[in-house]
């Protein structure tokens, strides 16, 4: 089958490995290169987005790498999509939560080191945003945690289950071009609107959210289609009630990105939060309704 074929080309272990090799090339040479930029800028040898802050400071060519490590996790998140539903969600919290970190590295370049750190703006959002992810690591460890908590036992997959996930890796292989064409023409636009604006950088907050707010609205989509794939296999309330619930988690995520400051940190921590309690009910309701020695730890 067609989508069999595509499906070992863009996502088998081969691939991933090469991709996962290449990334960390680009990241390395993108570092060095955004490194040298900087310091050319600072002694005036080249004056190129010299207004900008990521141009300002060592610490912020930090920023560059990690844009592409979280590209990898894009292709991370496509690539457990067929294999597990938990991962994969797990993989969308992953990846909003180095959209915080990268933006970290950005903020500690400007820092403004004063008695007054309460009352300037720049520094109370870099305290949100540290707190935040420090909440979010910890949320994110336990919402892995609960998924891997219990497996179920069995001789052999149920040809239900077997249908779902060939479901799955057909959304997953189209996936794969559509959100490399998404991230092109987000390029192309950004270049564009560069070179219009006499080669100014558009404000932080809109370099943090380029591609990722799109990137975000496909997700609601996939995890709606996913939402309805699902009630062709399993009628389990608790099953619909848990993957409604990472729908909900998605769309506060992308709500994320229509607004800036403590609101913004705050429907990130809520999504992730959701999204715990979700499965943490989930598993609760599972091991109730099912024999103990179904499930091993």
């Amino acid at each position: 089958m067609l989508f069999d074929k595509l499906h070992d080309i863009f996502l088998s272990e081969r691939t991933k490995r090469r991709i996962e090799k290449l990334i960390l090339y680009i990241a390395l040479f993108s570092f060095f290169a955004h490194l040298i930029l900087i310091y050319l800028s600072e002694f005036e040898i080249l004056q190129l987005f010299s207004e900008s802050d990521l141009f300002k400071n060592p610490i912020s060519a930090i920023y560059t790498p990690f844009s592409f490590i979280l590209i990898y996790e894009v292709y991370l998140l496509i690539y457990y999509l067929p294999k597990s539903f938990t991962t994969y969600i797990t993989k969308q919290y992953e990846i909003i939560t180095l959209i915080i970190i990268r933006k970290l590295f950005k903020d500690l370049s400007s820092l403004e080191l004063t008695a007054n750190w309460f009352e300037i703006k720049g520094d109370l959002q870099f305290t949100y945003d540290i707190l935040a992810s420090l909440i979010l690591f910890y949320l994110i460890f336990h919402f892995q945690k609960q998924g891997k908590r219990f497996s179920i036992i069995e001789d052999t997959i149920d040809s239900k289950i077997q249908r779902f996930i060939k479901r799955k890796k057909i959304i997953a292989t189209i996936l794969v071009p559509l959100f490399f064409i998404l991230a092109l023409i987000t390029f192309i636009n950004w270049s564009l609107e560069i070179s219009f604006s006499e080669n100014k950088l558009p404000p932080l907050n809109e370099i943090n959210n380029l591609f990722f707010d799109e990137f975000f609205t496909v997700l609601i989509l996939v995890d709606v289609v996913l939402l309805l794939v699902s009630f062709f296999y399993t009628d389990k309330f608790h099953k619909i009630i848990r993957n409604s619930g990472f729908v909900v988690s998605t769309i506060l995520i992308r709500l994320s990105f229509g607004v800036s400051g403590l609101i913004s940190t705050i429907l990130i921590v809520a999504a992730i939060l959701f999204g715990l309690l979700i499965i943490l009910v989930h598993n609760q309701y599972e091991k109730s309704t099912l024999p103990n020695n179904v499930y091993k730890k």
